[in-house]
């Protein structure tokens, strides 16, 4: 069954909005490297490999709001085969024809993963938690968590506390946060830090922001 936006921020990156989103940030490889180039000084290829070399390739991997899937072609970049997207979009669930091959992408909610449980050994986010309302985030949080067998993997706009930004004039559809720490807090001695580290931006026009990414562990897992 097609899920129905049940959020303001589902029914708004559903919208008009969300497809010009679509079509603006859609990239094929060599212009999606040099993105990360301009904003990062680095490719996220090579972030990538530095979070998860450590995998077999062979790894089951899903990206929760995962749009056109351009982090997801990344991944198969860096060798990864069994990758999973998650759209809330049809417009780009359908575009990501053009970009990807190989690559199961779905339509679907972050508040409701159609997965079972622990089907995926690492669940990820690349800047999708940042456009999830405070009070919806726990609830997608414990999807990821249900959904992974191992690891949560994130890439997110970063500061200590949750502060909410206007996103294109828009106030209600962007926040930064310790996405990392938020984590932790929701499920106490169930994760562990693997790996975090913080990327400012190298973009004139982004002068002092700052992304993180974070690798968490499930504990005993």
């Amino acid at each position: 069954m097609t899920p129905n936006p049940s959020t303001k921020q589902e029914h708004f990156w559903t919208s008009d909005f969300g497809r010009h989103y679509t079509d603006r940030n859609s990239r094929h490889l060599e212009d999606w490297n040099q993105f990360y180039l301009d904003n990062w000084g680095q490719t996220k290829l090579a972030m990538n490999e530095r979070f998860l070399g450590h995998l077999s390739r062979e790894a089951r991997i899903m990206e929760v709001g995962c749009n056109t899937g351009m982090q997801l072609m990344g991944l198969q970049e860096n060798g990864f085969k069994n990758l999973y997207g998650v759209e809330i979009q049809p417009y780009a669930v359908e575009k990501a024809k053009e970009y990807t091959q190989h690559v199961n992408i779905v339509q679907g909610s972050g508040l409701d993963l159609p997965f079972k449980d622990g089907f995926f050994d690492v669940v990820g986010t690349n800047g999708v938690l940042i456009h999830i309302s405070p009070d919806d985030l726990p609830k997608v949080m414990a999807e990821m968590m249900r959904c992974t067998s191992r690891y949560i993997w994130g890439f997110e706009y970063y500061t200590p506390d949750i502060t909410t930004i206007k996103y294109r004039d828009n106030v209600g559809y962007a926040w930064k946060g310790d996405y990392a720490r938020l984590f932790m807090e929701q499920f106490p001695g169930q994760l562990r830090v693997v790996q975090q580290e913080f990327f400012p931006y190298v973009n004139p026009a982004e002068q002092g922001n700052t992304d993180c990414m974070y690798l968490l562990e499930k504990t005993g897992a």
